[in-house]
């Protein structure tokens, strides 16, 4: 490299440009250039030949591939001056997080840090019994903190693992630049500032850089900026955009740059960097629980202070008015250890250990499951937050439809076919000869060609008019390659936006149709392709069904604008296919820059349109059926939206539609009071994303957002759930989402609904389930220990274990893991407001706990009557045992009851799809059945009896029909309020039809109050009478409020 002149380190702005560097340019003036792009700015600099100089490259060599390399330091590296000041082209990992900083996260948790302090102060009482040889009551319960913290660290774990593995592919790339006069491929992260980088149509440009040189360069930086127009780069002396963005897409055209920004000063990189913020949004269930936690908590101290108080006044009540000698202080004490130990039994029942655990292993194995559904989740809570989302703004492109232009309608050869599905009909049904000259000129008047994608895959690449004809004539079996190798091009007039037209001249040959004609070999064909209205108006002649050439008339020339006109309302692209063949003269004739578009025969009309996914329309209507807004928010103009809008069923009666220019200019009310309303926001920028976004969370709505692009970031970020598409969607779009749709399908976002509902409704069947236990053996442990007369509950400290072990680890395995059902969505959802636990849920708890404590205290007190019993302790320790085994399957069966948690009285169905519950189910009967005939001294149990078991079983069993009873149990006195936790939009989808329907009847009523006076009025001239312009301007008006609505 030539040595720095003096002219180098002159100051290229007249203001605090100076660099005392080995570079003219600092990466903080190269940013002003990009962001925003300032060609002004750029001039000020010098221009792209001060750039050049200020970074000590030439454009024609490029940086040496030496730079910094020194013969005498074997510890020298290339580039390290330059990486110095501009860095490297690599974004420094966000820090994984280690295993102990989640561990550590998932620790903050009020019912866990409520579970230590019992876990500790029982296990620190209980290892001091240890000398009493009393056993360590509650020690155990530190391992259900455990199991629960490191499940969710683990798990949070595994998904920042699993993401980063899906990017880590996709980042690993090469480029082509130049280097010591040398075409070379590199990594993109060995890119640095300085480089001439070479770009070819299909480059996702990795860094920031000038244009330089080149041929017709276009990019596409819709991803980058939400521009949605292709942008042509050049000089910014031709008056070009001369800045290429890092994301962009070249499109077509080559070019040479120069590099002037990488890694994280790039406006790629800063854009990912910003999104890395740590924004932990508690989600509506979290919140829900936190407040239940509380709730419980204080119950649960409550109860336990009101018991030791009762205990203790009864211990020294019963000293004092005993005939003995009133304790010692020793005994006291021992026995007021043991009060507190009771004490602190009824804390650590209570409190629901599991309910973490069960949020955890729903969420866990939900996230799982949805994998397979193509919903890959990044982040845990968004799968029970997508449970209550209230609305869901999609993109259009690749998500409601397929991203594929394609031939949906057409009328060829006067043969018309309306869909897809009719067009192999259509085929049988049309002329020959009009079939082989319409697969003629959509094969010879083409620029587009068959090639790889960057996945791989055969596809057409071209302009997407061509691509979706190409696609036609392939459906047929046709090869375009054939064709073209067949025939003799002659003259070529590309596409021009200003004709709006495709034209190409071949030579005939004699096996060429000619619709009656007999050409001789010397005759050309010219075919054109292009916009409707211009090829229609320079056609004189049409094909009709049977293959003839016919005249135009003006009926049948109607008969055409007709069909233009239904096409174009369905937002159909329209191209007219024509052809005209003529002699050897006729072709010498012809200009070659002026194309023949006259004297033509039209062939016909095709519509052609990006399609629906497979599904959508079904997806929308279940997503309204369960209460959930679908809004359309696409950069695709008005008209076309709105087709599409309405064709998938997002855009209904009442519904409004707009553009984002429109919108964004609205005061903050007044998009307050559309946005309700709105269902497609067209020509919409990022902004107009997080503006509704921002207002329809301001409205009290959960809000779910699409997005593909790097513009799409800030609204996937602020939404509740955010989905990217994990094939078209940048690394941006995926940083800022919580969950990545694999397929990039709408269809996916439902499944996402149905897990999330699915998970909700888990916990709190788990929630129902566990509170019914936690009541029963609170109530049942006070009362026992307060009639006993030793104090001590009838259910031991290990019984109560088992039990824990019952309602925690095993219960929520078994309704944690319940699979989702079409059946979830057949309700709304619901409302942020709305207690995690609601009456139907009270009334089943209360209504199952009052019935299990009458029993267990019935047996208590009459079982030795019962099971003929007496009150020795060999017969104590069976009634003990009966009560215990009875508890248990009041459980057993309860968590069946427990299933459904609505008014449904078919608690068994779909039962057998959840094979974890079924399992469950099997291991807690074996367990109890081993725990009471072998479980002995351990457990405090003793083997029974065939006719004792059967017993047991029978009243545990009874906790089925006394579900049904509880559910029969009417409502009708419960107010509305309370039954009612539906989410309530402010604007309803029947409000919006009535109101659309009611401005109908006005506008229907205008038009008969004014034919009415029209003809009550005895003279036209009338000043009542209404004249024919004002009737027309108001039937106009209907007509355009029908088709808009």
């Amino acid at each position: 490299m030539p040595p720095e002149t003096s002219q180098e380190r002159e100051p290229l702005l007249d203001e605090g440009s100076h660099n005392e560097g080995p570079f003219a340019f600092t990466p903080e003036q190269f940013s002003k250039l990009i962001d925003p792009k300032d060609p002004d700015l750029l001039k000020q600099y010098g221009g792209t030949k001060k750039i050049l100089e200020g970074l000590r490259v030439d454009p024609a060599v490029g940086i040496s591939s030496d730079e910094g390399l020194e013969s005498g330091s074997p510890k020298s590296k290339a580039f390290q001056e330059r990486q110095k000041v501009y860095g490297k082209n690599i974004l420094p990992e966000s820090a994984q997080r280690s295993l102990f900083s989640l561990i550590w996260e998932a620790y903050q948790d009020k019912t866990l840090i409520l579970l230590s302090i019992a876990a500790i102060i029982s296990l620190a009482i209980g290892i001091n019994e240890d000398y009493s040889s009393r056993h360590p009551e509650g020690e155990p319960r530190v391992g259900w903190v455990e199991a629960v913290v490191f499940t969710n660290a683990i798990n949070d774990y595994q998904k920042e693992k699993q993401f980063r593995k899906l990017n880590a592919k996709k980042e690993d790339r090469t480029v082509k630049l130049i280097r010591s006069g040398k075409e070379q491929q590199i990594s993109v992260h060995e890119i640095n500032v300085g480089d001439i980088l070479l770009l070819e149509p299909g480059d996702i440009v990795p860094v920031d850089g000038i244009f330089l040189s080149g041929h017709n360069l276009t990019c596409d930086e819709s991803s980058a900026t939400g521009e949605s127009d292709n942008i042509k780069k050049g000089t910014v002396e031709a008056g070009l955009d001369p800045f290429i963005l890092s994301g962009a897409k070249v499109l077509e055209g080559v070019g040479k740059c120069v590099v002037i920004a990488v890694g994280i000063n790039s406006f790629f990189g800063k854009t990912m960097m910003a999104l890395r913020g740590d924004e932990s949004k508690e989600t509506p269930l979290q919140i829900k629980l936190d407040i239940l936690t509380e709730q419980i908590a204080k119950l649960g101290v409550s109860a336990a202070l009101l018991m030791l108080i009762t205990l203790i006044i009864k211990y020294f009540i019963a000293a004092a008015v005993s005939d003995d000698e009133f304790p010692d202080i020793e005994t006291i004490l021992t026995h007021m250890i043991s009060i507190v130990i009771q004490a602190i039994t009824i804390v650590v029942v209570a409190v629901p250990e599991g309910l973490p655990m069960a949020v955890t292993l729903s969420l866990a194995y939900a996230t799982t499951q949805m994998l397979k559904d193509n919903n890959l989740v990044r982040v845990l809570s968004a799968c029970e937050t997508m449970g209550n989302a209230t609305t869901v703004c999609s993109d259009k492109t690749g998500t409601l439809t397929q991203n594929k232009m394609t031939v949906v309608e057409g009328v060829i050869g006067k043969k018309k076919f309306e869909n897809q599905s009719e067009i192999p009909e259509w085929k049988n049904q049309v002329d020959v000869s009009t079939y082989d000259t319409l697969i003629q000129g959509i094969a010879i008047n083409s620029s587009a060609f068959e090639d790889k994608d960057e996945n791989g895959k055969i596809v057409f690449i071209g302009s997407k008019t061509e691509c979706a004809l190409l696609e036609f004539s392939k459906s047929f079996g046709v090869d375009y390659r054939e064709v073209r190798s067949n025939s003799k091009y002659l003259k070529v007039y590309p596409f021009a936006s200003k004709r709006k037209t495709m034209t190409t001249v071949i030579k005939l040959t004699s096996a060429s149709s000619s619709h009656g004609k007999s050409p001789a070999t010397t005759d050309h064909r010219i075919h054109v392709k292009g916009a409707s209205e211009i090829v229609l108006g320079a056609c004189t002649h049409f094909v009709d069904k049977d293959g003839k050439v016919q005249n135009f008339d003006s009926q049948s020339r109607q008969q055409f604008d007709i069909n233009i006109t239904m096409f174009a309302d369905k937002a159909l692209r329209t191209i007219c296919l024509a052809y005209r063949d003529i002699t050897t003269e006729e072709f010498e004739k012809l200009d070659d820059e002026e194309a023949p578009v006259h004297d033509l025969i039209c062939l016909g009309i095709v519509g052609i349109q990006d399609p629906l996914r497979q599904g959508v329309e079904q997806s929308v209507e279940n997503f309204r059926k369960a209460g959930v807004f679908v809004r359309m928010i696409t950069g695709d103009n008005l008209l076309t939206a709105r087709a599409i809008a309405r064709n998938a069923g997002i855009l209904t009666k009442g519904g409004m539609s707009m553009t984002g220019p429109e919108f964004r200019d609205k005061s903050h009310e007044e998009q307050l009071n559309i946005v309700p309303r709105l269902q497609v926001l067209a020509r919409s920028s990022p902004t107009d994303k997080t503006i509704v976004v921002n207002c329809l969370r301001e409205l009290g709505d959960v809000v779910a957002v699409t997005g593909d692009g790097t513009n799409d970031g800030p609204a996937l970020k602020l939404a509740d759930v955010g989905f990217s598409m994990g094939i078209a969607g940048t690394e941006v779009a995926k940083e800022a989402s919580s969950i990545i749709l694999m397929d990039d399908n709408f269809n996916s976002i439902v499944k996402a609904l149905k897990w999330g509902r699915a998970v909700n409704d888990s916990v709190r069947k788990f929630l129902q389930f566990q509170l019914t236990v936690n009541i029963t053996a609170v109530i049942l442990s006070f009362t026992s220990a307060v009639i006993s007369d030793e104090s001590e509950s009838i259910l031991s400290a290990v019984q109560l274990l088992w039990v824990n072990l019952i309602m925690d680890t095993l219960a929520a395995l078994a309704l944690a893991t319940e699979p989702p059902t079409d059946e979830l969505l057949n309700r709304r959802p619901t409302s942020k407001k709305a207690s995690l636990i609601n009456y139907r849920m009270w009334k089943m708890i209360l209504g199952q706990a009052i019935f299990q404590i009458a029993i267990n205290l019935s047996l208590l007190r009459m079982g030795p009557e019962i099971f003929h019993l007496s009150n020795s302790n060999e017969d104590q320790i069976v009634l003990r045992t009966l009560v215990f085994n009875t508890f248990v399957f009041l459980q057993v069966f309860n968590e069946i009851n427990c299933r459904r948690i609505d008014d449904n009285l078919n608690i068994f169905k779909n039962i057998f799809h959840n094979q974890i519950f079924i399992i469950v189910q099997i291991v807690v009967i074996f367990g109890q059945i081993a725990i009471v005939e072998f479980g002995g001294v351990a457990f405090g149990t003793v083997g029974l009896s065939w006719q004792q078991w059967l017993t047991t079983v029978l009243i545990g069993s009874l906790s089925l029909p006394i579900g049904v009873i509880i559910r029969l149990i009417p409502n009708t006195c419960v107010p509305e309020s309370i039954l009612d936790e539906d989410h309530k939009p402010i604007v309803s989808q029947g409000k919006m039809q009535w109101e659309s329907a009611i401005q109908d009847v006005k506008a229907e009523l205008k038009i008969f109050s004014a034919l009415r006076k029209s003809r009550k009025s005895s003279s036209p001239n009338s000043p009542n009478s209404p004249k024919p312009k004002e009737l027309s301007n108001i039937v106009q008006n209907l007509v355009h409020r029908r088709n808009r609505d």
